[in-house]
């Protein structure tokens, strides 16, 4: 998948090795050993390389969007870790999340260290430009503790429509891939036009992909390419797409039985994940969660062309994209 900007990737690993030689041995080792191993644990650095790649798009030096590219990466984990202790997920890239290999206190204090430096990472920036990709940056991160407190608000709620649904993971997930390619552009000096449009590519793309990994969170066989605990939403009864539409359209019969089901004890996990399994195949909802999925990869694309960049650059962006979303795992 990641073939056409291997180039651009290892830029991005080289930077990202750099600053975590800096971490070795720091103090208190206890702030800084977390960030160290939250960042070693690889991911797909989706979102430094797409800084990169936007800046690439416009033919100027990827070199440029490192300090932009490290700072959206920093915030990404800063938010994984507390996302973690907010979940209490076990599991992240197949490894003991940070709270689990340390301690909820440390975690979160080791998140709040990442957060400051990623922000710190865009001082190496002019004047002009940092002011720019400043506003860029912290109005997404308010963005995304605001689609955080939205998807800790749904647990308490009983009805959350679709609508509601896709605007708390636009907040959540997708306006930091909009963010890090806008922040790419800025880098390359490109038009407002550009950077709206390059944005809104970025977003309606991440759309696509996070109900895509809800997808996968229900329907993945493959824990070790998955890298999170298989059915992790269903026992946590957490209202992804696939719940909502499936509240949305069951009958009477199927609704009661969903209910049983999500109210079932932890020590009844696999008769709770199979149960609502069983819902979902009854309603196709994987199907209706893929449609859904390729409603905002269509939107996306559309954005995309309306980018004025390099063309094979942009067909070469639009295969990317389209082959990040089908991940099969």
């Amino acid at each position: 998948m990641l073939n056409q900007y291997q180039n651009l990737m290892d830029l991005f690993l080289r930077h990202l090795e750099s600053y975590q030689i800096n971490l070795i041995g720091k103090k208190p080792k206890e702030l800084y050993e977390p960030e160290d191993y939250i960042l070693s644990l690889g991911g797909k650095r989706l979102r430094p390389l797409l800084a990169l790649i936007a800046c690439d798009l416009f033919d100027k030096d990827p070199n440029l969007s490192l300090h932009s590219a490290l700072s959206v990466e920093l915030f990404h984990n800063f938010s994984l870790i507390h996302d973690d202790i907010l979940d209490a997920a076990p599991i992240r890239r197949n490894m003991p999340t940070v709270h689990k290999k340390w301690n909820n206190n440390i975690a979160i204090l080791s998140g709040d260290v990442m957060l400051v430096k990623s922000f710190q990472s865009l001082e190496n920036y002019g004047f002009k430009e940092y002011k720019k990709l400043s506003k860029i940056f912290n109005e997404t991160a308010i963005e995304v503790c605001e689609g955080q407190q939205m998807d800790m608000n749904f647990e308490t709620y009983d009805n959350v429509s679709v609508e509601d649904y896709i605007q708390m993971i636009t907040l959540k997930t997708a306006v930091l891939l909009g963010c890090s390619l806008k922040m790419g552009g800025v880098n390359a000096y490109t038009s407002e036009e550009n950077l709206n449009n390059i944005y809104e590519f970025g977003k309606h793309l991440g759309i696509a992909f996070q109900l895509l990994d809800d997808k996968l969170d229900t329907f993945s066989e493959n824990l070790e390419k998955f890298g999170k605990q298989i059915g992790g939403d269903i026992l946590a009864s957490k209202k992804t797409f696939l719940l909502i539409k499936a509240l949305e359209l069951s009958d009477d019969k199927q609704k009661k039985e969903l209910i049983n089901y999500l109210e079932l004890q932890p020590i009844e996990a696999d008769k709770k994940i199979k149960g609502v399994l069983n819902i979902y195949n009854q309603l196709n909802i994987k199907k209706l969660c893929e449609q859904e999925a390729d409603k905002h990869t269509n939107i996306a694309i559309d954005f995309l062309d309306k980018v004025e960049a390099n063309s094979s650059k942009k067909d070469q962006l639009k295969l990317f994209a389209l082959e990040l979303l089908k991940r099969q795992v």
